[in-house]
């Protein structure tokens, strides 16, 4: 056994710790994303409207990440510089969270209302959150580390989705919750999150400036103009590349239910199951993919994972008309799929994985949180933009076009990785020539 494996285990009850905030987090992202809409429904019959309110949180994130993830970079206080935006701000996501069904049942400005406060405090907590891992995990082992973080996340993913969400359906009176239908699964989930922020205030302890380390505290702007303008582009090649990426990840993710239904003939219930086939190999595959990008290289395991997510998502194109073709019974094919976007998972999970620990270690430790934030810039920006330009796609050609969209993204993606020359294990920061 190598001694990164043996240095790694030392902090691996650390990581699960801050993953245990990213796994309660994560528990409230597909409450939301599966009840809001069902809440709005009952005030407001048009999906555009429903749809706009619905990507707030996109575009809330786009500008509160960054600002507040540079602004804790400044923050110095007795626990530390992140702690005091998660001791504030998770609590209030929490309540805010809580409180929604409620806010659904009193009027249509109360719950846009609650909507808007939950989404800047929980988009305004997320900068923060993430930066707490390179805070306190060493720059060589942060692949393995995010490895295990997004394990956890992926798994509150599907804990909200098959284990809480059937909270909604307990019909009962409790003391202060009153009457639980509809409703349950939303305070639940928030008693996690404060949990979770116990857990994080009383065992985590964030590391202090290395000594002698600048201590001038950068403009905003130019906090962030530095990640553009050092002599080493890496950091821009990268922010450029997983725009591309999340460009075609963004681009089949919202259509791939509708598209397995129409397809394959699923029922609604089992059109989901192509997204869940992604989440459950994401989870299964997040550690080890961590350790490869350890031994291997991150580079690497990245630009090997966006083709291998190119060749996957071309042969989906072809799974349709070609399966009949090759003596694949029609109601095999489905299956096929499913193979395949579990491929899709492994592949994409491994991108994740190690593309936040490329750009953390071209960070120093006073500006880690302009990394974070640029991070989360970019890929919102992704989210907001890739439904259009896919769904246009589909429009001329028809809901199999998305794959090849997909592909063409993941490919430019590639190409962009090709002139990064920084972010391993070991290296230094890029403004440190």
């Amino acid at each position: 056994m190598d001694t990164t494996e043996r240095g790694f285990r030392h902090y691996l009850p650390l990581t699960f710790l801050i993953g245990f905030g990213f796994f309660t987090v994560g528990m409230m992202d597909p409450l939301y994303d599966s009840y809001v809409q069902i809440f709005l429904a009952r005030y407001i019959p048009y999906k555009s409207v429903i749809g706009a309110i619905m990507a707030l949180d996109n575009l809330l994130a786009l500008f509160l990440i960054p600002v507040v993830s540079v602004w804790s970079d400044h923050t110095r206080t007795p626990i530390g510089r992140r702690m005091p935006w998660i001791v504030t701000l998770l609590p209030l996501s929490a309540v805010s969270f809580a409180l929604v069904p409620y806010a659904a049942e009193w009027s249509l400005v109360a719950l846009v209302s609650l909507l808007v406060l939950l989404n800047v405090f929980k988009q305004s907590a997320r900068g923060p959150v993430v930066a707490l891992m390179p805070d306190t995990i060493p720059g060589e082992y942060r692949s393995q580390a995010n490895g295990v973080i997004n394990t956890m996340g992926n798994i509150a993913a599907i804990v909200g989705t098959l284990f809480l969400a059937r909270l909604m359906d307990v019909d009962a009176i409790l003391p202060l919750l009153g009457r639980t239908k509809d409703r349950l699964a939303f305070p639940a989930a928030a008693i996690f999150v404060l949990l979770a922020v116990v857990v994080l205030l009383a065992l985590v302890r964030e590391r202090r400036a290395e000594p002698g380390a600048a201590s001038e505290k950068v403009p905003f702007f130019r906090s962030v103009s530095t990640v553009f303008t050092a002599r080493d582009r890496s950091g821009f090649l990268v922010l450029a590349s997983l725009f591309l990426w999340f460009v075609g990840y963004q681009g089949v993710v919202p259509f791939l239910t509708e598209y397995s239904i129409l397809a394959f003939g699923l029922t609604t219930g089992q059109g989901p199951l192509a997204m869940g086939m992604v989440g459950i190999s994401s989870a299964l595959a997040a550690i080890p993919m961590g350790y490869a990008a350890s031994k291997w290289g991150r580079k690497r395991m990245i630009r090997i994972s966006l083709v291998a997510i190119a060749v996957v998502t071309f042969a989906v194109f072809w799974v349709e008309p070609v399966g009949p073709l090759l003596g694949i019974p029609a109601a095999s094919l489905v299956y096929v799929f499913w193979g395949l976007m579990f491929a899709f998972g492994v592949f994409w999970i491994s991108v994740v994985a190690n593309s936040f620990p490329m750009l953390w270690q071209m960070a120093s430790f006073e500006n880690i949180g302009v990394y974070t934030g640029l991070y989360y810039t970019f890929s919102q920006l992704a989210a907001i933009v890739a439904p259009a330009l896919s769904g246009a796609v589909i429009d001329r050609a028809g809901h199999r076009s998305m794959f090849v969209f997909c592909s063409v993204f993941f490919l430019l993606a590639f190409a962009c990785m090709a002139g990064v020359t920084s972010g391993e294990k070991g290296d230094r920061p890029v403004g440190e020539e």
